[in-house]
């Protein structure tokens, strides 16, 4: 039967009241998610050592870069999905669902290939410190075996979202990440598997996570629009078509997003061990502030795109508005809070004074404005809700990579400013030029969708 309690309709009521409800339960699983990557850092920090710690820190930015193209085509799942949820459009829904899913399946064996032939030669060229280079390699490797699994989880939970249901995958991630716990310290304090045991950990969990959204979704009734038969498994190529027009230009953004952070990643690297070490504790740390915003960018997401397919165009302003709101307070009062306590904070991944000192340099820099960047997103939450993905995309790159790329190629190579506080100082700057470019197409957007409202 069609769980209908967990179904969501943003389309009518207030949207502020529904908007939290709905993110909440996101935020919650964002949360939980970080706290159990986060277990992998501090097990391998406490019980395997620094190298570890900056082995397994150093694959964030490259483990981004080759997985955000598909996770940017969950967000078209997800919009598209909404589309058809808000227009009651339950047949084009049931085979926006299967191509999603199957397309999962071909995502996640792609990167599996990818990441563990070129693992060795991509942390290479970002300037891995040599004294960790074969860690992160042998971690790198193992990480990628579970692919398929992440990218079945993002895709599932992308299509449950789009029908407001945000509290089944945070039981999942809950099972999952208890299991990932678990299993790290069984495999780095037991087996002594250093970084291995802890991507193999992860691995095992992701599997598990992928287990439960598949099994939630079959379990759906054929009514529901979201019900998964394996057996219907194909790509529709209208709605594959259509996931590509929105999911495309989002993952293109992430991928070059992730790259401008891999070459400022490598800016980082330079500086040795103990500054990489500092900056990887730091970013997990941010995480948390990060995923707590993004709840509310996908809620904006979501619930724009539920209205536009209901023709409800009068509610846009408003969904924006909300998210804004929301995403303000919350990137205010997180980012106090860890600036408050980031010596803390920065001892639990590393007892090394040396490595908390250059933690905080850089949460003294970006967590302090980094209600820029939840303001920047919950613009472009809006814009492809709407059904604008390149303008976004196309805005995004240009205020943000291409700003952080120049400011590393002109500012950064000046020899008094060759330090790493410089390095974070461009993600403020460039938060702040891409929200106003954003804020200028999203006025010219709504008015061109007020002529074409009117003409019709």
């Amino acid at each position: 039967m069609s769980n209908k309690k967990y179904q969501m309709d943003m389309c009518s009521g207030s949207v502020l009241k529904k908007m939290l409800v709905f993110a909440l339960p996101l935020m919650c699983s964002s949360i939980l998610q970080l706290l159990f990557n986060a277990a992998d850092i501090v097990v391998v920090g406490r019980f395997a050592g620094d190298n570890s710690l900056a082995a397994v820190g150093s694959n964030t930015a490259l483990i981004n870069l080759l997985t955000n193209l598909f996770v940017g085509l969950s967000i078209g799942a997800n919009v598209t999905s909404a589309h058809y949820y808000g227009a009651k459009n339950f047949e084009d829904l049931k085979k926006n669902v299967h191509t999603a899913m199957l397309l999962s399946i071909y995502s996640g064996i792609f990167l599996t290939i990818v990441g563990i032939v070129s693992a060795r030669e991509i942390l290479m060229l970002m300037q891995t410190p040599e004294e960790i280079l074969d860690l992160a390699v042998k971690y790198l490797r193992i990480y990628f075996l579970g692919m398929t699994s992440l990218m079945i989880y993002n895709f599932g939970s992308a299509i449950l979202r789009s029908i407001g249901d945000t509290k089944r995958p945070l039981y999942y991630l809950f099972t999952a990440g208890i299991i990932n716990v678990i299993l790290n310290l069984v495999f780095v304090i037991i087996c002594k598997m250093d970084v291995a045991g802890v991507a193999l950990a992860t691995a095992i969990s992701e599997t598990v996570s992928a287990f439960l959204i598949v099994r939630c979704m079959m379990k759906e009734s054929e009514e529901s629009g979201i019900h998964l038969d394996l057996k219907s498994l194909k790509i529709d190529g209208s709605k594959f078509k259509k996931i590509l027009q929105i999911g495309l230009p989002a993952g293109i953004q992430g991928v070059i997003f992730s790259l401008s952070n891999v070459v400022i990643q490598s800016s980082v690297n330079s500086f040795g061990k103990v500054v990489v070490a500092g900056n990887s504790a730091s970013s997990n740390i941010e995480g948390f502030v990060y995923m707590a915003m993004n709840s509310f960018y996908q809620a904006t997401l979501s619930f724009t795109s539920q209205n536009v397919g209901a023709g409800k165009r009068e509610r846009i302003n408003k969904i924006l508005f909300s998210g804004q709101l929301c995403v303000i307070t919350t990137g205010i009062c997180l980012g106090g809070l860890v600036l408050l306590f980031g010596n803390q904070l920065l001892g639990i991944y590393s007892s090394s004074p040396e490595v908390i000192t250059a933690g905080m340099k850089r949460l003294s820099i970006v967590v302090s404005t980094y209600a820029l960047c939840g303001i920047m997103d919950v613009m472009v939450g809006s814009l492809r809700g709407i059904g604008y993905s390149i303008v976004p995309m196309i805005v995004s790159l240009v205020g943000a990579c291409g700003f952080r790329l120049l400011w590393l190629a002109t500012i950064f190579q000046i020899e008094r400013f060759h330090i790493p506080e410089v390095i974070y100082l461009s993600y403020p700057v460039s938060w702040t030029l891409t929200i106003i470019a954003h804020i200028v197409c999203y006025i010219i957007i709504r008015k061109k969708m007020n002529k074409t409202f009117i003409k019709s």
